[in-house]
């Protein structure tokens, strides 16, 4: 299959090395002053796919027909992003993101034909233009259907399940994510450091109400599990991201809780206070 990387930063970067190692044709879209500075080769250094090198070509803009768009920018970013891979070349390409929250899927389907959620479980960043650096001892990804795609995946040695139930797994995701990037991010400290304040347990309770609100199917207590267990020296993205002074991906993380909150009626003053502390935060 023929896939293009939107969004060559730690996650993309990282799905476009493993697809292009494993032998698949792969383009990275770049914006212009990114690209300038790209010399056609990624390094990889990654805890479950081992450390390599691999060429991969570039582009300014989606130029040629592909089958699979991949879309891994930022949230902040999407809309400028977007605009590199116009809906006409993408064609009937299948369209997968792996973005923060829920609300980009809606707004992927009002440009493209073809969309199907995913979701990836995985630390990774890019260390520079070409440079990618996967830290954590997982990577999974979760795909709503394109078995055909999932298959690559695997072969590249990314661990990927498919299920058909859509809502359930973008909001897996956000109930693992919220409270910890927003605890994170709000409290200033690592995931050992917060799993036990009111607030982060007051927010996984409130984003597990909303998930069931909206129809997802999300196991609480496995959720709990994974939060006590995982390295207590870890540190949200959106952390990192306050940390450096970029943008942090507030709405797309904390908007669907409070938004789904509202319109079931659900309190979420956890939720609404770290949020409050992030922004915050980002303005300082």
């Amino acid at each position: 299959m023929r896939h293009a990387i939107l969004g060559a930063g730690g996650i993309g970067g990282l799905i476009g090395g493993a697809l292009a190692r494993a032998g698949a044709d792969v383009v990275l879209i770049m914006r212009p002053e990114t690209l300038a500075g790209y010399s056609g080769r990624l390094v990889v250094e990654s805890v479950v796919l081992g450390d390599f090198e691999v060429e991969v070509p570039a582009a300014a803009q989606l130029d040629r027909t592909v089958d699979v768009l991949w879309v891994a920018p930022k949230a902040p970013a999407l809309e400028s992003a977007l605009a590199l891979a116009p809906a006409a070349q993408v064609g009937e390409a299948i369209v997968i993101p792996f973005l923060n929250g829920v609300d980009h899927v809606a707004l992927l389907r009002k440009r493209y034909a073809n969309v199907v959620a995913g979701a990836i479980r995985v630390e990774s960043e890019r260390a520079g233009i070409a440079h990618i650096r996967q830290l954590s001892p997982f990577l999974l990804v979760d795909l709503a259907g394109a078995a055909d795609v999932a298959a690559e995946l695997e072969a590249a040695g990314i661990n990927t399940r498919v299920s058909g139930d859509e809502i359930s797994l973008l909001w897996d995701k956000l109930a693992v994510l919220a409270p910890f990037a927003l605890a994170t991010t709000a409290l200033a400290g690592p995931l050992g450091a917060v799993r036990d304040d009111e607030r982060f347990l007051g927010c996984q309770s409130e984003v597990l109400a909303v998930a069931r609100a909206v129809g997802a199917d999300v196991d609480g207590e496995l959720l709990r599990t994974l939060m006590a267990s995982a390295p207590a020296e870890t540190r949200s993205s959106m952390q990192k991201d306050v940390a450096a002074g970029r943008e942090p991906e507030l709405d797309a993380i904390a908007g669907p809780i409070l938004r789904g909150g509202s319109e079931h009626g659900i309190p979420v003053p956890c939720t609404e206070e770290l949020a409050g502390l992030v922004a915050a935060r980002a303005t300082t």
